[in-house]
């Protein structure tokens, strides 16, 4: 416990160390090391980088859940290493809801079958969507993600820290010779008999501390060199890494295109449906109104033809009646078997159900 609050405080004493170096040049009132002209070229392409690629990721994932609320707890959920709930797209939603008030309509009836179908055509488009948010996810996030919070960002901020470590030693070594030169000073104009004690006791106190601050800054200057070396290595693949990038991109806008073309595939399949339900109700008004219409010339032809006719022509094998022919023009209007494949008895008795005969 004793060495882990020892750790503590030394870390705690060296961020506020590089908080106050990092103010200071802030302010321009301290020292900053540059660095070397080519790395800062290399860091200027690496940060553009990463900073288009933080703003793409952020967009893509707007693109991918439209809910800043859902967005937020998927994040929470990754942090914490929790597999994230399924959770329903808008399309599945309203395709639930269609195909619930498609059965409250009534499956029989022409709206109610078209609700259904819709309702089955928004949760295929809710699959399909949900799988090129998978796929989005694996072949175009993950990748980016792994750039801007991977091995440069860490290599990165290294690096910075140990800058404001190098620039620290030297502030402190600056500072110690100039409190040499100030002793030094004072050594020369002593002022009274028993000085020359103290301005030993302190010339031996400021060299232990310039040995010491040259020795720091010795070390902190050695560790920036070789992190500048380390972070080199890796701003110089950033080629590498826009191919890779590249390619994760082609992989986006493929898995766009498949997703495209399976909603039009299914938005025209659903629009033939809705089309043949159309003409499945179109056709079932024709047939009622041909229905009515035979009926009427059938009623109104039948005041001409006595009903002991009808009656006679079902028993005996005579000429049919002159309603006949309309009545096997309206039965081929409707697809059925043709009026010849049926007895005239059972067409006269069919019609003499369906026609009230005036008296």
């Amino acid at each position: 416990v004793a060495m882990d609050l020892t750790r503590l405080a030394v870390d705690a004493g060296q961020f506020i160390n590089r908080a106050v170096q990092y103010t200071e040049e802030s302010l321009g009132h301290g020292e900053k090391t540059e660095l070397d002209p080519g790395l800062g070229e290399l860091f200027v392409r690496a940060d553009a980088t990463k900073t288009w690629s933080d703003q793409m990721i952020s967009q893509t994932e707007v693109l991918l859940q439209p809910n800043s609320g859902a967005r937020l707890e998927d994040r929470l959920y990754e942090h914490l290493d929790w597999s994230v709930p399924p959770r329903p797209r808008t399309h599945e939603v309203l395709g639930d809801q269609m195909v619930q008030a498609g059965l409250e309509m009534g499956s029989n009836t022409p709206y109610g079958t078209a609700l259904l179908r819709c309702g089955e055509a928004q949760k295929q488009l809710g699959e399909a969507e949900r799988k090129f948010v998978q796929s989005t996810n694996i072949h175009f996030l993950t990748p980016l993600r792994s750039f801007t919070e991977g091995e440069y960002g860490d290599e990165r901020k290294m690096l910075v820290n140990k800058r404001l470590d190098l620039d620290i030693a030297k502030t402190r070594l600056r500072k110690a010779h100039e409190a040499d030169r100030e002793g030094r000073s004072l050594n020369a104009n002593p002022l009274e008999d028993d000085y020359l004690s103290h301005v030993s006791y302190m010339f031996s106190f400021l060299r232990v501390k310039w040995l010491k601050a040259e020795m720091e800054q010795r070390i902190c200057q050695s560790l920036f060199d070789r992190q500048s070396e380390i972070t080199r290595r890796v701003v110089e693949g950033i080629g590498n890494t826009h191919t890779n990038h590249m390619r994760s991109l082609t992989d986006f806008v493929e898995g766009q295109a498949c997703y495209f073309d399976q909603c039009h595939q299914h938005a025209q399949e659903l629009q033939k449906q809705l089309q043949l339900c159309e003409q499945t109700k179109n056709s079932q008004i024709s047939t009622q109104l041909d229905q009515i219409s035979t009926i009427s010339t059938v009623h109104l032809l039948l005041h001409a033809t006595p009903i002991k006719h009808l009656i006679k022509l079902t028993l005996l094998d005579e000429a049919p009646p002159p309603w006949f022919d309309l009545a096997q023009v309206a039965a081929e209007k409707r697809g059925e078997a043709p009026c010849q494949s049926l007895t005239k008895k059972k067409l006269c008795l069919n019609l003499k159900d369906q026609i009230r005969i005036p008296k």
